[in-house]
């Protein structure tokens, strides 16, 4: 049962996260600029994620698609830790949180 709902929990949050990204909101394109990224990153981002959620929504693919979010959530920790932007680093936590437990049930 945690299983279940914490693979659905994480493939909900990467695809929530890269519409968000992908889409541009000005909160997300102001923070990607802040951080030094080009003007085109979040789509990357936004596209990166949105396979996340598809890759570990399959049973087929969930373990890449797992490995995928480790990195991309790997990624984002440390851009924020340069960038000494501490406020994204509770929803970063609950991210990298599921993907464990995802990860050690699977």
């Amino acid at each position: 049962m945690v299983h279940s709902f914490s693979i659905w929990l994480i493939a909900a949050g990467f695809l929530g996260a890269g519409l968000v990204n992908a889409i541009g909101t000005a909160g997300t394109r102001s923070d990607f600029a802040r951080w030094g990224y080009p003007h085109w990153w979040g789509r990357v981002t936004g596209g990166l994620e949105v396979i996340c959620a598809v890759l570990i929504a399959l049973p087929v693919s969930r373990i890449l698609g797992l490995a995928l979010g480790a990195a991309i959530i790997a990624a984002a920790v440390v851009t924020v830790l340069r960038h000494r932007d501490f406020s994204h680093l509770a929803p970063l936590s609950v991210f990298a949180a599921l993907l464990v437990v995802a990860a050690v049930l699977v």
